[in-house]
């Protein structure tokens, strides 16, 4: 059971601090903040009871009606908590966390399709988040969707190359697909990299026994399935199958005694063979196929026996779409058995309480990628680094306080168009005094001071207008803070002292876009590609402004494959390939 909590609007988070520091909280925000102190010490009853009051007091709060939708699941009310998840969505759709929890308690009521329905929408807007792709994976391979399931579960591997339930997703695929060696390959894919992952590990001997008769292998798995803790609610029957396929010669059921030994005690004793080890099995029968299966290495051949379900286990969400997809698979006649507990609804901090974050982070989406050659090159010269591109964040079992979601764009709007300043080089000026303000700037940036550390970056700048650092870190830190009146002129004043900087326009092109100033933007982007065609980060931002924001496919798809070309590997490789799949 996942649930997802989210923060409060900006401005009622804003006075509900204010008035509890103030001593003097209003009923309705108070008890909200009372229900978030009983969820986060477990005591769910009093949570409920908190949150309900803070709904009927603030009946208009999304955020509440979310809250108290994860404090009834975890008391155990499914049906109250997906009415109360409805009733935060409509008072706020773009509420992403709501789309989640919504979808992760219709997965786990068998509801599907209502669960395909909200991951959808929430892997729209959360696309980095490999949670939503593996809870989406999972409702699709339910509907019987096998080719989508499959691009869902290759999205989560290639943000999460180590997830065993996406495994074990492709490998259900694969089994739906008529194509059980490839399932088995997928089985073995999960057990090892979670080798007490059980539903992987009961699928991989129900397979090779039902399929591919190889009742040695499934022995092996069906054993080793029976040795995890906790012990599983099938554990009987899988024993029964275990006695079933032990092979012959260990199951004797019962031993003739020898005959009485009549050899003189003074004679030397013939040379006797140990008794066979006998292994009492269980009394409990297994129905038998009507076609013996073959039994290898044994005297006798034993009947083959009718295999466990393969198993569809409850898994965490995760994101993106994948080229080549690895294929699903649900192995159905029984339902599938529960062998892992449910997880616990995710819970994040209060805004308050928020762990600290870089100001990369705070500006530029929290995501940190490596660095490029140019910033290496720059960091020498004391430059601010440009702003780091997204990347995928990890899915953890907490409640996610939501930043407030993009909106899905419609028709494409009409842009503003930015009136450039077009300077000239500057004069040089004053490098020795405008070298002393930038070794402030550079310390208060480092104390992550930032609007002091813009101020000296002024200074310097002005002190001597034609060295490039410091017009160059000048407009970065504006754009951290995003006073782009600031941000724009500056990067203007860097590129007239350095016009082939592709640093620099590249940041520029960033602010533009950030600006609202999209055809801009994608105007810088294109001289850079005119000087330079194998900058790929200018390809992949190009193409989607032109995908995102102009609406234009047939401009995207040549410079997204150009970033394949370039960078088979990059991050969004797989998210692309896909996209160019959709939009042939």
């Amino acid at each position: 059971m996942l649930a997802k909590k989210i923060s409060f609007p900006g401005a009622i988070i804003f006075v509900a601090l204010t008035l509890v520091v103030a001593g003097c909280t209003p009923p309705g925000p108070r008890a909200l903040l009372k229900g978030k102190k009983a969820l986060d010490h477990g005591d769910y009853a009093s949570a409920v009871v908190q949150l309900k009051t803070a709904t009927t007091l603030l009946e208009t709060n999304a955020a509440a009606w979310n809250y108290y939708g994860v404090a009834l699941q975890l008391a155990g009310h499914p049906d109250e908590a997906m009415s109360a998840y409805q009733s935060a969505l409509k008072w706020d759709r773009d509420l992403v966390e709501t789309h989640f929890n919504l979808g992760s308690l219709a997965l786990e009521q068998g509801k599907p399709d209502i669960a395909k329905s909200e991951f959808s929408a929430y892997t729209l807007r959360r696309q980095n988040d490999s949670a939503g792709w593996l809870k989406l994976g999972n409702a699709q391979l339910k509907l019987g969707e096998v080719s989508s399931a499959e691009r869902s579960f290759s999205t989560v591997l290639s943000l999460k190359s180590n997830e065993a339930e996406a495994y074990n997703g492709l490998g259900l695929s694969r089994i739906q697909r008529g194509l059980p060696r490839d399932a088995v390959k997928f089985f073995a894919a999960a057990s090892a990299t979670r080798a007490d992952y059980a539903p992987a590990v009961l699928n991989l001997a129900t397979v090779s026994q039902q399929y591919l008769h190889d009742n040695k292998t499934a022995l092996e798995n069906y054993k080793k399935y029976a040795a995890l803790a906790p012990r599983a609610a099938n554990l009987a029957e899988v024993n029964s199958i275990i006695a079933a396929l032990e092979p012959a010669e260990m199951k004797v059921a019962a031993v003739t005694p020898p005959p009485p030994d009549k050899t003189p005690p003074w004679a030397n004793p013939p040379e006797v063979k140990p008794a066979p080890k006998i292994i009492i099995g269980t009394t409990q029968r297994v129905a038998v196929a009507t076609k013996p299966a073959p039994q290898k290495n044994n005297a006798a051949t034993l009947p083959a026996i009718k295999p466990l379900p393969a198993q569809v286990v409850q898994v965490k969400p995760e994101s993106p779409l994948v080229t080549t997809p690895p294929p699903p698979t649900i192995v159905t006649s029984a339902p599938p058995v529960k062998v892992a507990a449910a997880e616990p609804p995710l819970e994040a901090p209060m805004p308050e309480e928020a762990p600290k974050k870089s100001f990369w982070g705070k500006v530029f989406n929290n995501s940190p990628r490596t660095q490029t050659a140019a910033e290496t090159k720059y960091r020498g010269n004391a430059l601010t680094p440009l702003p780091a591109a997204a990347a995928p964040s990890a899915a953890k079992p907490v409640i996610v306080q939501p930043a407030k979601p993009l909106p899905i764009v419609e028709p494409a709007p009409v842009f503003a168009r930015y009136s450039y300043f077009n300077p000239r080089k500057p004069a040089p000026g004053d490098r020795t005094a405008a070298n002393g303000a930038f070794t402030k700037a550079r310390l208060l940036e480092q104390d992550e001071k930032w609007p002091d550390a813009l101020q000296w970056y002024q200074q310097s700048a002005s002190l001597d207008p034609a060295w490039f650092e410091a017009q160059y870190n000048t407009g970065v830190l504006a754009h951290r803070l995003r006073n782009y009146a600031l941000a724009l002129p500056r990067y203007e004043m860097a590129l007239a002292v350095t016009p082939d900087s592709a640093d620099a326009r590249y940041n520029f092109a960033l602010a533009l876009k950030a600006a609202g100033y999209v055809p801009d933007a994608a105007e810088q982007l294109k001289i850079i590609l005119a000087a330079n065609d194998k900058e790929v980060r200018a390809h992949l931002a190009l193409a989607n402004i032109c995908a995102q924001s102009l609406r234009d496919a047939a401009q995207a798809r040549p410079h997204y494959q150009r970033v394949l070309a370039l960078e088979p590997n990059n991050a969004q490789a797989a998210d692309i390939r896909y996209w160019l799949s959709a939009n042939p």
